[in-house]
Parts: C-alpha cells; structure tokens; sequence
C-alpha cells in the first residue's frame, strides 16, 4: 500500500448518459433519466481511482458503502461529471465524498466507501 493523498484531494472522471443508463425496470423504461444503478456504478468508479493508486499489486479494493442524494436528473445525451473527493483512510478503508453535475446542474451527492484488503484474504472470503 502507498498513499501520498490528503483530505481535499481529488478524482475526476466523465460519462455521457445512454438510453441503457436509464431507469429501467423488467424491460420498461419508468424515467427517461439517469438511474440510480448508473450513479452508484460511476460514483464506485470515482473513488476507485484513488484506490488504484494506493493498491499494491497483491491488493484490491472491496465496496463497503454507498450513499446516493438525488438533486435533479441527468437526461440521456448529458455528459455527466463526477469529483471524488478524498475524506479519509483509516483501518484500511478508503471515504470519499462525490459530486455528480452535469454543466451547471447539481444531479447527485453521495460517498463511498472500500476497503483495502489482500487478493488472497479476497480469495478465501469469497470462496464457498
């Protein structure tokens, strides 16, 4: 493990909404906006950007938490932007709060949580 971040620091990445990023449920579309499932995923990928760079190669991260505040909605053909903010890292577990706007519009808050752990230890909890 290597970890040179500091609160405050941050992560940033884009994606744009697609039709199969929407609302969906059992084949229907409910809302023709960005859905919860989709922001958790970027928001998960946000801060697993930190964890790539803290991860060693016989390490990996593992969610432990997500916590998502819709603002407004994203609508399909929107680049949505995600910051990544770096709370803290104690006993291993990496808190990161997030920001998802797209342009000007505050679409969602939240923050995760993952937990470093080694790719064996990974191994033998996720083994029947």
């Amino acid at each position: 493990m290597k970890n040179a971040f500091k609160k405050g620091d941050i992560k940033t990445h884009q994606f744009k909404v697609e039709e199969a990023d929407l609302a969906t449920f059992n084949g229907e579309v409910l809302h023709a906006v960005c859905s919860t499932y989709k922001l958790g995923q970027e928001m998960e990928w946000s801060s697993r950007l930190f964890m790539l760079d803290i991860i060693d190669e016989d390490e990996e991260g593992v969610g432990t938490m997500l916590h998502i505040e819709h603002k407004s909605p994203a609508f399909t053909g929107e680049t949505v932007t995600l910051t990544a903010t770096y709370d803290s890292f104690e006993s291993g577990e990496l808190i990161c709060s997030i920001t998802v706007v797209s342009g000007d519009r505050l679409v969602a808050t939240g923050k995760t949580g993952q937990r470093l752990l080694k790719k064996n230890r990974l191994k033998e909890l996720f083994t029947k």
